[in-house]
C-alpha cells in the first residue's frame, strides 16, 4: 500500500534570521505571516490565494555554516503560477530582490530558479496543460527558457487547476 497523497501541502525551513526570512518571502511571494511560534522562534505564512492555513514555516535557528551546494538534504521547493505573464512577473520581482539564478524549459513545465538569503533554492513554474504534454508526458529535459516564445503561445491560459481525477 502507498501513501495516497495529492500535492505537498507546505515547507518548513531552518533560516538564521526569523524576521529576514519573513520579509524576503513576504516581498517574493507576497506570503502573509498567519501564525507565530514564539517559543520555537517560529513563523507560519500563507500565500494570498492559498486555502492552506499555511504554506510555509520558518524555524529560526541562528547563522550556521551554509550547506553545500549538492550537499545531501533538500535541494529545493517549487511554487506553481496559474499563468505564463505571472511566470514573466515572478522573473522581474525575483530579479529585482537580487534572488534569481537561472531558469529552464523542462519540456511539460518553464521554470525560473532563486535562492533566499540563506541559500535555500528554489523554482517557480508554470505548467503546460496537461492535454499538451506530448512528448514530455515521461521526460524533463533541460532546455533554454524561452519565455517572450511561451508567452506568445501561452498567453492568457491557466494551469493551476488542473488536479489529478480521482480514481
Amino acid at each position: 500500500m502507498t501513501v495516497n497523497a495529492v500535492r505537498l501541502n507546505h515547507a518548513v525551513l531552518f533560516v538564521a534570521d526569523l524576521e529576514r526570512s519573513i520579509a524576503f518571502y513576504s516581498d517574493a511571494f507576497g506570503m502573509t505571516v498567519m501564525a507565530r511560534e514564539p517559543r520555537a522562534n517560529a513563523a507560519f505564512l500563507r500565500l494570498p490565494r492559498s486555502g492552506n492555513h499555511h504554506d510555509l514555516g520558518l524555524f529560526g535557528v541562528g547563522a550556521q555554516p551554509p550547506r553545500p551546494r549538492g550537499g545531501l538534504g533538500l535541494y529545493h521547493l517549487a511554487w506553481q503560477v496559474d499563468t505564463i505573464e505571472e511566470l514573466e512577473e515572478a522573473r522581474a520581482t525575483l530579479a529585482d530582490l537580487g534572488a534569481l539564478t537561472g531558469e529552464s524549459s523542462h519540456g511539460a513545465t518553464k521554470s525560473l530558479y532563486a535562492a533566499d538569503p540563506d541559500g535555500n533554492e528554489f523554482e517557480v513554474m508554470w505548467m503546460l496543460p496537461k492535454a499538451h504534454w506530448g512528448q514530455y508526458e515521461n521526460a524533463a529535459p533541460i532546455e533554454r527558457l524561452d519565455l517572450t516564445g511561451e508567452i506568445d503561445r501561452w498567453s492568457g491560459v491557466r494551469t493551476a487547476g488542473e488536479l489529478v481525477p480521482l480514481s
